[in-house]
């Protein structure tokens, strides 16, 4: 699986508790937290999409793409 180049953060609110648990059984899998969270997120949208997920086919809108912006007035 080809690695992604860009990264975009996710702030979440969780409770403390399920936080040292989550954190302790990343430490005893040798996993950082936000490896095993982009891991759930990848198979969650591949679950919802039916197919395996790939970066390039998923491209965001290039800026050039988007809708321009009024003129200033």
């Amino acid at each position: 699986m080809p690695l992604e180049t860009r990264t975009a953060r996710l702030t979440i609110l969780i409770d403390p508790r399920k936080k040292a648990v989550f954190e302790r059984l990343c430490a005893e899998d040798d996993a950082t937290p936000s490896q095993v969270v982009r891991r759930l997120i990848r198979g969650y949208i591949e679950e919802k999409q039916g197919r395996p997920w790939r970066p390039e086919a998923e491209a965001l809108p290039s800026r050039r793409a988007r809708a321009p912006k009024p003129p200033p007035r």
